[in-house]
């Protein structure tokens, strides 16, 4: 299937004008803020940053609006810090589109995986009722259901293609 889907996420963000856009005016509203008493965002700032961003990039990425429904959690953005400004006193601007690059990409990518595991378990469940009703042999309920869950899962990783 080619690019990872991590991968093919992290380029349509980085791609994106868009996205771009929208981290630089977050992370100027946080200069401003705080009066620009520091030289950049302090990590305490970035949970509502992640929600700032996600309110500027749900109404004007389609990409983001399908796959972030709701605003990052908190934990989600503790991660995010944890594996990118951890140990940040302030992150300048492309320390602070990494930041967000990350956490959207984490974000996106924790909800396909969910979309998946709520897809295949009913669709398998469905298939062996199929197969215990039509007394079907299991080699063949069996291959259906595999069939089954990659096809879905090649369907919520196609459509991470923006």
């Amino acid at each position: 299937m080619g690019l990872s889907a991590s991968k093919r996420v992290s380029r349509i963000l980085e791609a994106s004008p868009e996205f771009d856009a929208a981290c630089t005016s977050v992370y100027e509203d946080c200069l401003n803020l705080t009066q620009h008493a520091f030289p950049g965002v302090r990590p305490y700032q970035l949970y509502d940053a992640s929600l700032r961003l996600h309110l500027t990039l749900s109404s004007s990425l389609p990409f983001v609006k399908q796959w972030v429904s709701s605003p990052p959690s908190k934990v989600q953005v503790d991660h995010a810090i944890a594996t990118t400004a951890e140990y940040k006193e302030t992150l300048n601007l492309l320390e602070f589109k990494a930041f967000s690059l990350h956490l959207f990409r984490y974000v996106i990518i924790s909800n396909a995986r969910d979309k998946v595991l709520r897809r295949i378990p009913i669709g398998i469940a469905g298939i062996a009722g199929l197969g215990a009703v039509t007394r079907s042999g299991k080699g063949v309920v069996g291959s259906v259901m595999g069939v089954y869950a990659l096809g879905v899962t090649a369907a919520v990783y196609l459509s991470l293609s923006g």
